[in-house]
């Protein structure tokens, strides 16, 4: 080979070599998130979400907080990172650091008895009603059912709701089980406002959490949003179709779920949680305090992570726990605290990667949505340089395989239907009303020739014969669930004595 050639090859092997590199050094320069919006793009398309808005910390920066998508289905204005969401059950890490705080002050014991602060609080059993601690109140350990309907009746006071919880049978073995259960935290976040000398939790914690760490778009009550603009809508598939539906007030049940914010301001609870307890280097509450938040105090099933309709965390770990306000769990050999949240047309993830001084946030206006898990999991990989999953593909095989099993549901039911039968009574005999001492009155009325069901505020529902004594209720504008089954108990006189309902509970005839 001539010189001439031989230095042409050394050259052109030398200027592929430096390609190469800088090709190299061009990806070793990317961020994490590069291509991560079109991901999201690609994915509120694809699941039909209206939008979503994320934010990420790392290292006690913000390093990404957008939106993307509508604040509601065709209307054009957009969702930000300044759009206000209601986080639903991401409350609860809230309420739990509101009794930390007073725990730190010395004003209340993880273990003394809930009914030493909140006087008259009772249960059905009377030796739990002696036991149950705030540490019980706040790790779902209670035995008792969900009793969700009651609060979500709308129909009556925080007072109310703790009142009626002494009718409320066990569901479970005190201490043994984990139970989710809203109006224990509920009762814990009274029981605060009572030790505090606040009117309320929300005031309490307006004033010692969110003012503090600079959160002055977030609110504890949906009244905060009065005159706001920038609000996401909630949406449900409905008859397979995206809708928005009403916004749900809960600040009667506010300790459990009924914070507003955006992705900006809980980028500062995740700044403020991955500094362990500290705002500007400043300190909330002790050490010892906030880290028995985030401490196991209930170990779950493996794989464990969801609650209060909240998606669960990816199952993929050694061990699942809930501590006070946050389920705990491991990812990929690293330590995770998190909590989700649902409430009508309404879905919030909080995760946090202590370890990695890593957070994210992520919020979307559409109801039950597997998508901020999806996402935030994504942001873990990333920042863990772990190889691409495609969940949002996965999401869609997985609705497709439940579609298939609510159809097959539904097949068994209509097969199981009797046919050609008739109710017993005429139809305006079935009307009146009902009642049970934990669920409160439940009315049955005949209106234009036909049954229609009502409980609290929130439930309307017409009825439909399906055999016998049993109607199917289609709820009106109910993101929960679309039907439920009616079942009337016809007593020895000849009159309805009872009614149950799936979902709901049974309740008996008043005079």
């Amino acid at each position: 080979m001539s010189t001439l050639r031989r230095f042409s090859s050394l050259l052109l092997l030398a200027l592929v070599t430096l390609a190469s590199t800088a090709t190299a050094q061009r990806a070793s320069q990317r961020g994490p998130l590069d291509g991560f919006d079109q991901y999201v793009t690609n994915a509120i398309r694809e699941l039909e979400h209206a939008g979503i808005a994320i934010a990420v910390v790392k290292n006690d920066s913000i390093v990404y907080a957008k939106g993307f998508g509508v604040r509601a289905i065709g209307k054009p204005d957009p969702i930000d990172a300044n759009t206000i969401f209601a986080i639903g059950s991401s409350t609860k890490a809230f309420a739990g650091l509101s009794v930390a705080m007073l725990v730190d002050e010395g004003k209340m014991s993880w273990d003394e008895p809930v009914a030493t602060y909140l006087p008259g609080f009772r249960l059905y059993d009377p030796y739990v009603s002696q036991q149950i601690t705030m540490r019980d109140a706040l790790t779902h350990r209670s035995g008792l059912a969900r009793t969700d309907l009651v609060w979500i009746s709308g129909q009556f006071t925080s007072e109310e709701l703790i009142r009626r919880l002494r009718f409320v049978k066990p569901a479970g073995p005190f201490r043994q089980e984990y139970g989710y259960q809203n109006l224990m935290y509920l009762a814990a976040g009274m029981a605060v406002a009572k030790v505090a000398g606040t009117p309320t939790w929300s005031d309490f914690v307006t004033q010692r959490i969110l003012l503090p760490l600079g959160m002055r778009e977030s609110s504890p009550s949906i009244k905060g949003l009065a005159g706001k603009t920038n609000v996401a809508e909630p949406h449900a598939r409905i008859n397979d179709t995206l809708r928005t539906v009403p916004a749900r007030d809960i600040d009667h049940v506010a300790p459990a779920g009924s914070i507003n914010s955006n992705v900006l301001d809980m980028a500062q609870w995740l700044r403020f949680q991955l500094n362990g307890g500290k705002v500007n280097g400043k300190a909330l509450l002790g050490q010892r305090a906030f880290d028995e938040t985030r401490t196991p105090q209930f170990t779950m099933r493996r794989g464990g992570g969801g609650g209060g309709g909240a998606q669960p965390a990816e199952r993929d770990g050694y061990f699942s726990a809930y501590g006070m306000g946050w389920f705990l769990q491991d990812y990929k050999g690293r330590f995770v605290v998190h909590h989700g949240g649902n409430i009508d047309g309404m879905t919030a993830l909080v995760a946090l990667m202590p370890d990695e001084n890593l957070g994210v946030v992520a919020l979307t206006n559409m109801n039950g949505s597997p998508l901020p898990t999806a996402l935030t999991y994504t942001i873990f990989d990333r920042f863990l340089g772990l190889p691409a999953k495609d969940r949002v593909a996965e999401i869609k095989e997985q609705r497709a395989r439940a579609a298939t099993r609510v159809a097959q549901q539904q097949a068994e039911t209509e097969a199981k239907r009797v046919k050609n039968t008739m109710p017993t009574l005429t139809l305006d005999r079935y009307a009146g009303t009902y009642a049970d001492s934990a669920n409160g009155e439940l009315k049955v009325t005949l209106e234009n020739g036909k049954l229609v069901v009502r409980y609290g505020t929130q439930f309307t529902g017409d009825l439909e014969h399906w055999n016998y004594d049993t109607f199917r209720a289609a709820w009106r504008n109910l993101a929960l669930f679309s039907h439920s089954m009616v079942n009337f108990t016809i007593g020895r006189d000849g009159t309805p004595s009872t009614v149950s309902l799936d979902n709901f509970g049974e309740f008996g005839r008043s005079p």
